[in-house]
């Protein structure tokens, strides 16, 4: 079975989703034969780093609410993000572009390193207060999943990577893909937002089933037949 996940590091609810999944997954009997794809989905393709500029500032100012109330905003958010185990330091954040790390992701991939690259791209964003748009980030980060940091360095200095990062963007405009995360099931069923966890257990049971059906019983247990035990 495959499950493809369009989502964006500097999207909350990605994280959050990625942890629901993940529980659901760990729920369902079959979960060896579930193969993860990330696809790269940017909320804001032109975003902009601006040294010294807060998470809550950026929010407040796209909200056109005061600040304070844009801190109240992420502060619920990372209540949110408790209750599935995850720690949102938004004071710490650096709100940057994200497609350098989208590209990283997808060399990650190649390396068969995607699902930790995401998990380790997402923790250095809303927990470690890392710009995850930065070249030497990106290459220690690579470090830490167990890659060499000068290939990291050398392959992100060039556009390797861009085109695949274009296409899955493409991608979810084919299949009108509004927000994320955005959860396909063998190209069956979608997924939308970060739900609970059992509705993914209840999804991956019901593709599971459609894949692999029991066959249904459409005569009586009365018919002419010899058991199990030999008796006929």
């Amino acid at each position: 079975m495959k499950v493809e996940i369009w989502s964006d590091i500097m999207c909350p609810f990605c994280y959050i989703g990625k942890r629901k999944f993940e529980a659901g997954l760990a729920q369902f009997a079959h979960a060896d034969t579930v193969e993860v794809q990330w696809h790269s989905f940017e909320l804001d393709p032109n975003m902009q780093h601006t040294p010294g500029q807060t998470i809550h500032e950026l929010l407040a100012e796209r909200k056109g609410v005061p600040v304070a109330q844009g801190k109240q905003m992420n502060d619920h958010m990372a209540g949110i993000a408790a209750e599935v185990g995850l720690q949102y330091d938004f004071d710490r954040v650096i709100p940057t572009n994200t497609f350098l790390a989208h590209r990283f992701l997808h060399l990650a991939a190649t390396k068969g390193k995607g699902n930790e690259a995401e998990e380790r791209v997402f923790a250095a964003y809303f927990t470690e207060g890392k710009d995850i748009g930065d070249l030497d980030t990106l290459a220690q980060l690579g470090t830490d999943l167990g890659l060499d940091a000068a290939e990291v360095k050398a392959t992100l200095q060039t556009d390797a990577y861009a085109q695949q990062v274009r296409y899955d963007e493409y991608q979810a405009q084919q299949i009108n893909v509004r927000g994320v995360p955005y959860f396909v099931f063998d190209d069956k069923y979608v997924v939308s937002g970060a739900q609970p966890a059992e509705l993914f257990q209840e999804v991956l049971e019901k593709v599971w089933e459609e894949k692999h059906p029991v066959p249904t019983l459409v005569a009586g247990q009365d018919g002419a037949a010899c058991d199990v035990d030999g008796t006929c």
